[in-house]
């Protein structure tokens, strides 16, 4: 099989592809759909199509993540961004904590372990976007 050059072959081959994501995507949801309406919530989440909706998702989003750092416009520091993305992290991760705890039926321990979650959950994509900018302004050094 020969590799494909022609740059409008490239693009309607990477259209076909979001065509068919964008199909597989909708097939998925309706059968998730019809779980949860015959089986409920549980039933629904049981079912295996719930991991790949949710890691197609996830991984779907890291991608697009990528192509944002590339096309953003300003150069601000990736350091100052990471610095301020961490600091709302963790007012809104601690705010979440406090309410939780204050709600009846959960105790402090709870509210540490959730805050901890949402503090984590929202880390991960802030430091990879870290990377990617802190990546991006060294090969503009290098240029």
């Amino acid at each position: 099989m020969k590799k494909i050059e022609d740059e409008r072959l490239k693009l309607q081959n990477l259209q076909n592809i979001r065509i068919a994501y964008i199909v597989q995507t909708f097939g998925i949801l309706g059968i998730l759909g019809y779980d949860l309406v015959t089986k409920g919530l549980e039933g629904m989440r049981a079912n295996p199509l719930w991991i790949v909706f949710i890691i197609t998702t996830v991984i779907s989003a890291y991608l697009s993540m990528s192509i944002s750092v590339d096309h953003e416009s300003n150069r601000n520091s990736p350091k100052k961004s990471l610095s301020i993305s961490f600091g709302v992290n963790l007012l809104i991760s601690a705010a979440v904590g406090i309410f939780v705890s204050m709600t009846d039926g959960y105790t402090m321990v709870n509210g540490l372990v959730i805050g901890g979650i949402l503090f984590i959950c929202f880390l991960v994509p802030a430091m990879y976007i870290y990377y990617l900018r802190a990546k991006r302004q060294d090969e503009e050094l290098d240029e």
